[in-house]
C-alpha cells in the first residue's frame, strides 16, 4: 500500500472503522501524513506569529486544532485495526491509553504500543479478518 493510498483507505473508506486489520504500511504511512500537515501548520503558526502572547488567535493555529480533532477518531481506529492485525484485541489499547494515569506507566504503555506498531501483522487470517496484505490466501489446513 502506497501513501496516497493509505491516506485516502484512512479517510474515507475506513474514517471510524474498529473492525478488521490494518497493515504496517497504512498505518505508517498515514502517521507520516498526519504529523506532515501538523509540522507544516505549526512552523506556519510560528512564522505567522513571532511573539507567543497571540499564538491562540493565528488562523493556522485554529486550523491546526481543528485538524487534529478530525484527525482522534481515525487514529484511534487505525491503532485499534493495528492491534487486530497483530491479533490482539482493541480493548488492549484501551487499556494501554488507561495506564498512562499511573506514574511511570506511560513510558511501559507507549513502549509496548510501539513494538506492537513495529512488528508484522500476522500472515493469513486472524480472529479479526482476512490479511490485509494477502486477502485471497485462506485458512484451509486441509485443501
Amino acid at each position: 500500500m502506497g501513501f496516497t493510498e493509505a491516506v485516502r483507505t484512512v479517510l474515507t473508506q475506513k474514517y471510524v472503522t474498529f473492525s478488521g486489520r490494518a497493515s504496517r504500511s497504512e498505518y505508517w504511512w498515514f502517521q507520516l501524513f498526519s504529523w506532515g500537515i501538523g509540522v507544516a501548520l505549526w512552523i506556519l503558526s510560528l512564522l505567522l506569529t513571532p511573539n507567543s502572547a497571540s499564538s491562540t488567535s493565528n488562523p493556522f493555529s485554529i486550523i491546526g486544532g481543528l485538524i487534529s480533532l478530525a484527525f482522534i477518531l481515525p487514529q484511534i481506529a487505525l491503532q485499534v485495526r493495528r492491534f487486530h492485525d497483530r491479533n490482539i484485541s482493541g480493548w488492549w489499547y484501551l487499556g494501554l491509553i488507561v495506564a498512562w494515569i499511573i506514574p511511570f506507566a506511560i513510558f511501559i504503555s507507549l513502549i509496548a504500543i510501539f513494538v506492537i506498531d513495529v512488528l508484522p501483522g500476522t500472515q493469513g487470517p486472524n480472529k479479526f479478518g482476512a490479511d490485509p496484505l494477502r486477502p485471497e490466501v485462506r485458512a484451509e489446513v486441509f485443501a
